[in-house]
């Protein structure tokens, strides 16, 4: 098991491109996924996961993948993005989206494909290559979250990143008023599943988590975070409260399930959102993963240096033909 700590910089990504298909799956429960597809029809199958839980997918994330070679599946997970409805918490657990992803294998075909996550798409990659490991040919995972109660507690309690950024820790605290017995994050959840949200708590929620995201300030990540926020907040704070929806012992103690499959992780050294101890405590639970620590990078995938050892990453699992349909 070894670690390659060398930064990448040869690579930039892809050029910009348009999906080929686009479609929305009635999934039951009242959801429909929208899902995209882009590049090669008859290359290998990328599935792109996003984060969140409630982010949602955007064009950029086409553009990590060699078109000529990847047939590139990109989708958003329930309630968030261009599924419908959007925000909604009905039946919006963890094995829920498991079960989402496998019905867009089956949907679309493919026999096994390889896993593309960031942050809470790590989460989801590691949850459900571990309930589906056949239909698993690799992993490149970015900005490792592997939502134990300490990693929550991390960004949403008092102690965590608070204590890097306590003038941004200071307006997300103060955005809602104190109440005896109720922590933050269980105030926060409380007013984002009111039937009316106040969209000034949301619009809290995403600025905090947008001034963690980034080794610099990004005015550039900070709108994106407020454009979707009310999906965002709504979704992560229902999500956080229920610990993720883990399964019991966590993600790590399944990780035999996993054997065999080769990952390659890419991890920011200043990541103040999922801090890198993560992404190390995952490469040692997985023989034979690969893990390149960015020196000059955050969280964001926005972050050039994280970028470019993605689209590494990438291109090694397509040179060693680690994948097929």
């Amino acid at each position: 098991m070894s670690a390659d700590l060398t930064p990448v910089s040869r690579h930039a990504l892809y050029p910009a491109l348009a999906p080929w298909d686009q479609r929305w799956l009635d999934v039951g429960d009242g959801h429909r996924l929208y899902i995209e597809q882009s590049g090669n029809p008859h290359g290998e199958p990328v599935l792109v996961v996003h984060g969140g839980p409630g982010g949602g997918c955007s064009p950029r994330m086409r553009r990590y993948f060699d078109p000529r070679h990847w047939r590139i599946i990109l989708f958003d997970q329930r309630g968030a993005g261009q599924s419908q409805p959007s925000g909604s918490l009905t039946a919006n657990t963890t094995p829920d989206l498991v079960a989402d992803m496998e019905r867009i294998r089956v949907a679309l075909g493919v026999e096994r494909w390889l896993l593309f996550g960031g942050s809470w798409g790590v989460t989801l990659a590691l949850r459900y290559g571990q309930c589906h490991p056949q239909r698993v040919a690799g992993m490149v995972l970015r900005g490792v979250f592997l939502c134990r109660q300490q990693d929550i507690d991390w960004l949403y309690r008092e102690g965590g990143a608070s204590r890097i950024f306590p003038d941004a820790w200071a307006r997300f605290r103060d955005a809602l008023p104190a109440a005896a017995g109720a922590d933050l994050l269980t105030r926060y959840h409380q007013r984002l599943t009111e039937e009316v949200v106040d969209r000034s708590v949301a619009s809290a929620w995403a600025a905090w988590e947008a001034a963690c995201a980034t080794l610099l300030p990004s005015p550039g990540v900070v709108a994106s975070f407020e454009t979707r926020a009310l999906a965002l907040a709504r979704i992560e704070s229902h999500y956080f409260v229920a610990g993720g929806f883990m399964p019991e012992a966590g993600l790590l103690s399944h990780m035999a399930s996993l054997a065999g499959i080769p990952a390659h992780i890419v991890h920011g050294r200043y990541d103040m959102v999922c801090p890198v101890e993560q992404a190390w405590t995952l490469h040692q639970a997985w023989p034979g993963s690969q893990l390149t620590v960015v020196p000059d990078a955050g969280h964001s995938a926005t972050e050039p240096g994280l970028q470019r050892a993605l689209v590494a990453a990438v291109a090694g699992f397509a040179a060693a033909g680690e994948t097929h349909r």
